[in-house]
């Protein structure tokens, strides 16, 4: 089963402390390779909290690990730090200002059968 949702990737306090620790440490790591979801879309979808899910658009792939975004984000909307996972999803141009659209993202989830 797949849906169509709206990613906003982004940067997190959270991001922010544990990469003053190292980019390459399993906080930041953590952090910027999990995507949030609101609860009603993960129960609706059969996601358990930690459970793999592919997300995709025109741009590229992931799969990455889904927990709650509690009641901080509305039915449709998904979060990611930004990192390499979210990089994936945007699209290439950057209209000459060096970053890349990267908000209001249209992309497909399915839960990775297991």
């Amino acid at each position: 089963m797949t849906d169509i949702f709206i990613l906003i990737p982004g940067r997190t306090s959270k991001q922010g402390t544990t990469l003053n620790e190292g980019k390459y440490t399993e906080g930041y790591q953590t952090e910027i390779n999990t995507l949030k979801m609101n609860p009603d879309d993960m129960e609706r979808l059969d996601i358990a909290e930690g459970e793999e899910v592919r997300m995709w658009n025109e741009h590229g792939s992931v799969v990455v690990p889904c927990c709650t975004g509690k009641n901080e984000l509305p039915p449709g909307l998904l979060f990611i730090s930004y990192g390499d996972k979210s990089s994936q999803l945007m699209p290439g141009e950057t209209h000459g200002t060096g970053m890349p659209d990267s908000k209001g993202l249209d992309v497909q989830i399915e839960k990775i059968a297991t």
